[in-house]
């Protein structure tokens, strides 16, 4: 067989001259058609000749036969350079009316292997073994150190990016072939059709749909929960692996054309891109959202804000910009809502009406704002993009400094915007509680009060990510006034029972002045630890303290006092036990069962009205002091 002067095998030289009744260049197109009829013709889809019938029963020619699809592939490209030759040197040659007709019977059959290899091939085009072709390295350095069942699974996944390899560049080579000869269009609307299938496919499977704002303003907020719980797996497989991998696979088939490959990417993409993030903007319009969703609209936000790099990279192609600008006016809308979610949070909390809780324990709405604060810190990195124009709005009489004392890690840099809002809201609610302290009656217990709460604040702060964000000098500050507010209960809740004993116990005394001493430690420690029996200290530790710190200061010197002047009275003053009604070991008793609040506690003790327990009560039930 002659191999034609246009073949991108070894060529021939011709041996016509110009004084040939065809021109030189039609002598070539003749030698062309002859070895390109050859090789076109045997693969005609429309042949019904016993010769060709065989080789049309091919279903998949690139797959089947490589070597005879690479000469088809080699004829269409020397028939077209033919023809351009031919057009410059005799356009109205009888030449060009064969070779068109033969170059529509090749392409014919490679529009046809063009869709047999995109429709069967699904499985080795898939997104996301597409997009993970870039890491097929590193994979393979991996195997070696992982267990037999890990290198069998990766060898098999080895094998499948190795066809997918094959089937790309079976793809392309078509695509630049039709390109070529200039049927770029066919080519591109049959992969536009089926890929373009795949995406809406893929994104039906992922749960993505086309709701309308008011299909989503008449949904129960446990539905959409539940649609933006989905659309948040969705949307990182959609734009990481999908709309990645559709990216690169249409990026390496129609390599020869940039126009090709931004239209044909833009039309099979974009359409699912803006649907996939349409619905997260009908999120943040919904009208029946309260301060406890705004977690799930930061969440959306983060999405967004993680996957922003890679959803510039993905559609950068100027057709796509509606894309890029859908996720951008996404961000700003998500990031309105939560700015103004943050600041009736602030203003709920300052507009607070509930009462002070018996026995000064931790109020439901330090436990409200601490547990909403604790997620918000574990949202930083977004809130600090949302808060960054929110001024906050001086409205105490405290000074700055009670919040903006604050410490990073390496302790040189300033706090950060997020630190600075999140220290303002926790002295929003101190000033709350400082207010409902003030509705105590009794004084000792509004600093117990207070106390009990910034010790719960502080705890919240200690366990979550608000102990980086507010760092170390912010705590210490805040443990220090714990320590303060204990300080001063234990003053104004126990002084009158420390004042009715001497406060030189080594001097001497009259025996009535020690029948008075007893009798006022008696009536004063009854009153308080009556008064004090239903108050709380929730923090097992803190209590612990408190009780020691009890302890140490009164149990001493009522010991000391009680041991000097018990024998005197014993053998002096008749009816002994009404005078001297506690041994020292049952103040340390009675002040280990304080603060759990459990009224209880009294009528356990035999105590009614003004009755008291006698001298040989000297220990508390097992049962009581375990509580």
């Amino acid at each position: 067989m002659r191999t034609p002067f246009f073949s991108s095998s070894k060529p021939s030289t011709p041996s016509h001259n110009s004084s040939s009744p065809n021109t030189f260049s039609e002598t070539l197109m003749e030698e062309t058609i002859e070895y390109s009829e050859l090789i076109i013709k045997k693969w005609d889809l429309d042949s019904s000749s016993v010769s060709t019938t065989s080789y049309n029963r091919v279903a998949n020619l690139f797959r089947d036969n490589p070597l005879e699809a690479k000469q088809l592939l080699n004829a269409v490209n020397d028939l077209q350079h033919a023809m351009q030759f031919v057009i410059k040197d005799s356009s109205s040659s009888k030449l060009l009316v064969r070779a068109h007709n033969l170059m529509q019977i090749a392409i014919r059959r490679l529009q046809k292997e063009f869709y047999t290899i995109l429709s069967g091939s699904r499985y080795f085009l898939d997104a996301e073994t597409v997009s993970s072709r870039s890491s097929r390295s590193s994979t393979a350095t991996l195997s070696s150190l992982l267990d037999e069942d890990e290198v069998s699974e990766d060898n098999n996944n080895s094998e499948i990016e190795k066809v997918s390899e094959v089937v790309m560049a079976d793809l392309k080579s078509i695509a630049d072939c039709m390109i070529g000869a200039g049927y770029g269009r066919e080519c591109v609307k049959i992969y536009k059709l089926n890929r373009k299938s795949v995406i809406d496919e893929i994104l039906y499977y992922l749960g993505i749909e086309k709701l309308s704002s008011s299909q989503i303003q008449k949904m129960d907020w446990e539905l959409l929960e539940i649609k933006i719980k989905n659309w948040l797996s969705a949307v990182k497989i959609a734009v990481t692996t999908l709309f990645h991998g559709e990216r690169i696979l249409c990026d390496f088939v129609f390599s020869a054309s940039d126009n090709i490959r931004e239209s044909c990417f833009s039309e099979i993409a974009k359409d699912g891109a803006l649907t996939l993030f349409l619905f997260p903007e009908m999120v943040a319009k919904y009208k029946k959202l309260s301060l406890e969703k705004m977690f799930r609209v930061l969440d959306v936000y983060d999405a967004i804000c993680e996957l922003w790099v890679k959803i510039e990279l993905i559609f950068s192609f100027d057709s796509m910009e509606v894309v890029k600008s859908q996720a951008m006016i996404l961000l700003v809308k998500l990031g309105n809502t939560a700015r103004a979610m943050l600041s009736e949070f602030e203003s709920a909390v300052q507009k607070d009406t509930s009462k002070a809780v018996q026995g000064g324990g931790v109020h439901p709405l330090t436990r409200y704002v601490m547990n909403y604060l604790v997620y918000l810190g574990d949202y930083s990195d977004a809130i600090s993009e949302i808060i960054v124009d929110l001024p906050i709005s001086l409205q105490t009489s405290l000074p700055e400094s009670y919040y903006l004392s604050l410490t990073t890690e390496d302790g040189d840099s300033p706090p950060s915007a997020v630190a600075l809002r999140l220290a303002w809201l926790v002295l929003v609610l101190l000033c709350k509680l400082d207010g409902k302290a003030q509705l105590y009656k009794d004084v000792a217990l509004s600093y117990l009060f207070l106390a009990n709460n910034l010790n719960y604040i502080i705890s919240k702060v200690q366990e979550s990510n608000l102990k980086l964000l507010l760092g170390s000098d912010w705590m210490l500050k805040h443990e220090k006034k714990v320590k303060e507010y204990m300080s001063k209960y234990e003053r104004m809740g126990w002084n009158k029972v420390l004042m009715s004993l001497p406060e030189n116990l080594t001097i001497e005394i009259s025996s009535m002045e020690v029948k008075e001493r007893f009798s006022k430690f008696n009536s004063s420690f009854e009153e308080v630890y009556r008064k004090q029996s239903s108050w709380v200290i929730l923090d097992q530790k803190l209590r612990d303290q408190v009780k020691v710190s009890l302890a140490n200061k009164l149990v001493p010197r009522y010991q000391t006092f009680y041991e000097k002047h018990r024998r005197e009275l014993v053998r002096n003053v008749t009816g002994m036990e009404s005078i001297i009604r506690f041994a020292p070991d049952d103040l340390q008793n009675y002040l280990s069962d304080l603060f759990h609040g459990a009224n209880v506690l009294i009528s356990s003790m035999g105590w009614s009205g003004t009755s008291s327990p006698s001298v040989s009560t000297t220990s508390m039930s097992s049962s009581s002091r375990s509580r």
